[in-house]
């Protein structure tokens, strides 16, 4: 379907004489058009990532869903939760600039590799911003990596300055991460994960946030739903991997050995 089309059709609707209602019909129904085409989008940008990183796509639908299911219990519109779902769909869309060498690497990475690792929300950033969606997809994709304190990355942004919908994004990443393998360790649990948003509420994430995600989990059973293809994927990557040599987590994503010795964080 051509997105592009579908936009001009939206906008013709000015230059027709249909009665009020007649008008109101033909607007929503070219603006359903428009929203199925860019999802379908989305749906291309994820499969692409998918088909190169089985993990990621997997990660990208789970955290998708917690972060829905947070904006919905936090009383978002359905036009925010909408951009979370097409952000969150394609938030790591930046890795396929990442080496594959580098994102399935089962062991530490060095600052230098964690630095390429880094640029992933700038480059998913760059790819989407060309593309006029309704919604601040590329924004949120750019600030999912921020932190409430300004620690977080690409740009250090602090509190309020980074997104609603991004702050939204990035617990469900951190709680998605820490209680599912991942391709260089295996999973620390649910408990560990709402332990670390718990311990960092008001620090690291946003407190409304992190009230919402602990509630949806304690009070109204929400649980990760993991799909054949990614089942299969994780334990062929972490089979008898143990847990002596490989990366500790802190805050959704890993640390790295400093070449000085001293444990560096992303």
């Amino acid at each position: 379907m051509n997105w592009h089309n579908c936009a001009n059709e939206l906008l013709s609707w000015k230059h027709q004489k249909p009665s009020a209602s007649g008008r109101r019909k033909n607007f929503q129904h070219s603006l359903e058009k428009l929203r199925k085409a860019l999802g379908g989008i989305i749906q291309a940008m994820a499969l692409t990532v998918e088909t190169r990183d089985p993990y990621t796509g997997g990660h990208q639908r789970r955290a998708t869903n917690l972060a829905r299911a947070i904006a919905t219990e936090m009383g978002l519109s359905e036009e925010q939760i909408d951009g979370i779902r097409m952000a969150g769909l394609v938030h790591d869309l930046g890795k396929i600039s990442v080496p594959a060498g580098i994102l399935n690497k089962p062991s530490r990475l060095t600052e230098d590799e964690f630095g390429i690792v880094q640029t992933h929300p700038q480059v998913g950033y760059d790819i989407l911003k060309t593309i006029e969606f309704p919604w601040p997809v590329a924004q949120i994709v750019l600030q999912h990596h921020e932190r409430m304190d300004g620690s977080g990355y690409p740009k250090g942004l602090v509190g309020k300055d980074v997104l609603l919908e991004a702050r939204i994004l990035a617990v469900a990443d951190v709680v998605e991460a820490m209680s599912s393998h991942r391709p260089y360790r295996p999973a620390l649990g649910m408990d560990k994960a709402l332990e670390e948003i718990s311990r960092n509420k008001g620090v690291l994430y946003d407190p409304s946030v992190v009230d919402a995600c602990l509630k949806v989990f304690t009070e109204k059973g929400l649980k990760f739903e993991y799909r054949d293809e990614d089942s299969n994927f994780t334990k062929e990557r972490v089979s008898g991997w143990g847990s002596g040599p490989f990366a500790q987590i802190a805050g959704a994503d890993f640390r790295y050995k400093r070449e000085d010795g001293e444990d560096g964080q992303v």
